[in-house]
């Protein structure tokens, strides 16, 4: 009995043995750091260091750059020339993740120098390490020349802007480019290239402020994603799923972004957690950008919701990279906090902290042009740079004769300091009391500005409510065709149901804006497009539309009346321009407005409209109110019969 006792206890010590160290073994595993060190040739070290999935899961960016610096001096003194070359297009990318821009890009250009000695792969990573470091200094023309060279060396067969664009605040511009350049390369079957597409289109709406449609494009994303990551037919790599996962971090983080725009709190909150922690595994700097931004999110839906704790919470969240634009929403945020809670000397504080940001910015934009300097100076040749050199000694030789001037100056100001100081003190009783009046006056601004912030969120309700109410009525409109059996009724119903939806789309495009005053026509055009091709199920879907209303702002009195003839005339195209086919068809709409003058222009290739026109106007329900509305506008509205299609246009005030 003692003899299986004691084997027993033998088995179980081996058993713990074993998975001990299976599990120190895991752990060793884990760190690329280790494989790193592990490698015998400098060769190994470079495919592990670029090819792990993340090389920074264990060990910082830090320990990276001590470890290869090591590695970087033996190469040095024993003259390998080859290992050295690896070993600091390492350190390149190992400056560029820590956001140290200038040291990377001098580094990097050096290497680039001597480029006839680095193999295919050396040569794209550096050009890439370059391409990232100019956009980050914003110097986009020398980021246009590395993309032109990567075309030279048959890395990229184009040369792409679009994200040049979006860092621009160009996001149209940028989402048309992408669209245009990217869109016919993916093929139908690609579930994670259209994935990406899609996730691209979307955020782009949504940086421009149209949230219904980038919520539309980003949920295909997510689709698409999830058919990817379903699909067993096709082989995944480590690397492939942990893409993937950013990716799908990101889409969701979009998503709630586009729910809290359009005050789905409840949706937005698992989202944005999911996404934050998911991200903060990238080794990205826009990746971190995105777990910054998500946390603000965050605490924006919490704040809405009344939630103080949990907003609190993420905003005292500190981060190592934030961004000017940021801190302006983090400060915002705050103040909105205090305010809530009534604590309303800190929510001053926090105000005042964005009155001053212009300095803050000022500040930002000095650091960002002293990178950029040391960037080009780094670069420059020997004789310039000494000549810089010799220049910065006479200034400082100049300083130093100034500063022992002033030194002389100064000790005269202070004698005449101690007499002025007995005059000061009579001003201090005088300045104390005023301290007590500007202490009033600052609580009495504090209430205006509450006060107007009221009123901005009484306008953007009213202009919510509106547009409920208008899809009431849709709605009532809707329930009367299901209970109208007559045709011509139906049709009636539906154009009328289509009116109001166009004036409903006005409210809702008011109450989403900061500037309540004014519409932006392109995105108003958009989805209202969006909405009338929801009503023409069948039809309306193959046709080619081109809208050129960009930068275009109408007011109120105008943008209803527009709305509601594009209403008519896009829906007139839909049912009757495209009878048998509509592959082909295509419809243009041009908006402009040059100082107190603009011109509206409408075609289409169909089939034109009917001999009988200048008849039926007069008993026409669409031109007849497409008539009055231009009158409306204080204009004429001119009709060309092309050999295809038909034009409509107009000048108004």
């Amino acid at each position: 009995m003692g003899r299986y006792v004691r084997f027993l206890f033998t088995t179980l010590y081996f058993v713990f043995l074993f998975h001990a160290s299976a599990q120190i073994s895991t752990d060793e595993e884990r760190s690329v750091l280790k494989e790193f060190q592990d490698s015998n040739m400098p060769s190994g070290r470079f495919d592990v260091f670029f090819n792990s999935v993340n090389r920074y899961n264990t060990n910082s960016a830090y320990d990276w750059l001590d470890t290869i610096k090591i590695y970087l001096a033996n190469a040095e003194k024993t003259n390998d020339t080859i290992a050295s070359k690896l070993y600091r297009v390492m350190e390149a990318q190992v400056y560029n993740d820590l956001g140290e821009y200038d040291k990377s890009t001098a580094l990097a250009k050096e290497l680039y120098e001597s480029k006839d000695s680095l193999d295919t792969e050396s040569k794209k990573i550096i050009l890439d390490v370059l391409d990232d470091n100019y956009a980050n200094l914003q110097l986009y023309d020398k980021q246009i020349e590395i993309r032109k060279k990567k075309r030279e060396l048959g890395i990229t067969d184009n040369v792409s802007f679009y994200d040049i664009y979006s860092n621009l605040g160009l996001y149209t511009k940028a989402r048309n480019q992408y669209i245009m350049e990217v869109k016919p390369t993916i093929a139908d079957n690609d579930s994670y290239g259209l994935a990406k597409y899609h996730s691209k289109v979307g955020n782009y709406l949504r940086l421009d402020n149209s949230a219904p449609t980038a919520l539309s494009e980003l949920k295909k994303a997510k689709a698409y994603l999830d058919v990817y990551l379903n699909d067993i037919s096709t082989q995944k790599s480590e690397s492939d799923i942990f893409e993937s996962d950013l990716l799908k971090a990101e889409i969701e983080g979009n998503i709630a972004k586009c729910h809290v725009m359009l005050g789905e709190y409840e949706e937005a909150l698992p989202l944005l957690q999911n996404s934050i922690e998911v991200l903060k595994t990238s080794p990205k700097n826009s990746d971190q950008s995105e777990v910054v931004e998500n946390t603000l999110y965050l605490a924006d839906a919490n704040l809405k919701m009344e939630h103080y704790t949990e907003a609190k919470k993420y905003l005292d969240v500190e981060f190592d990279h934030i961004t000017v634009f940021q801190v302006i929403k983090r400060n915002s945020l705050l103040a909105a906090y205090y305010d809530k809670v009534e604590n309303f000397r800190n929510a001053a504080i926090y105000y005042k902290r964005n009155e001053r940001i212009k300095d803050s910015m000022s500040q930002k934009q000095s650091a960002l042009i002293k990178q950029q300097l040391v960037t080009i100076v780094a670069n420059e040749d020997l004789e310039n740079s000494q000549r810089l050199i010799d220049e910065q000694k006479r200034i400082n030789e100049l300083a130093r004769s100034e500063m022992k001037a002033k030194d002389e100056r100064i000790n005269l100001v202070f004698i005449s300091l101690i007499f002025t100081l007995l005059g000061f003190a009579g001003l201090v009783y005088a300045y104390l009391k005023s301290i007590k009046n500007q202490r009033l006056i600052a609580e009495q601004n504090h209430i205006i500005e509450n006060a107007l912030i009221e009123k901005d969120s009484l306008l953007k309700e009213i202009h919510h409510r509106v547009k409920n109410n208008l899809q009431m009525v849709s709605s009532l409109l809707s329930l009367q065709t299901k209970n109208t059996r007559s045709k011509a009724a139906i049709e009636a119903l539906e154009e009328g149901k289509s009116r109001v939806k166009a004036m409903a789309l006005i409210h809702q495009k008011l109450y989403q804006n900061d500037d309540l005053s004014v519409i932006e026509m392109q995105g108003y055009i958009e989805s209202l497009i969006n909405s009338v091709q929801s009503v023409y199920k069948k039809g309306g879907h193959n046709i080619s539309i081109t809208i050129d209303a960009e930068g275009t702002e109408l007011d109120i009195d105008r943008a209803i009346p527009f709305g509601l003839i594009l209403n008519e005339l896009v829906s007139n195209s839909f049912k009757y321009a495209f009878p048998e086919n509509d592959e082909n068809g295509k419809i243009y709409i041009h908006l402009r407005k040059n100082g107190d003058q603009g011109y509206f222009e409408y075609t289409d290739n169909g089939v034109g409209l009917p001999e009988d026109t200048e008849e039926r106007t007069h008993s026409s329900m669409g031109i007849r109110l497409i008539n009055r509305l231009v009158n409306q506008l204080q204009s004429k509205l001119n009709i060309d019969k092309q050999s295809e299609g038909v034009r409509f246009w107009f000048n108004f005030s």
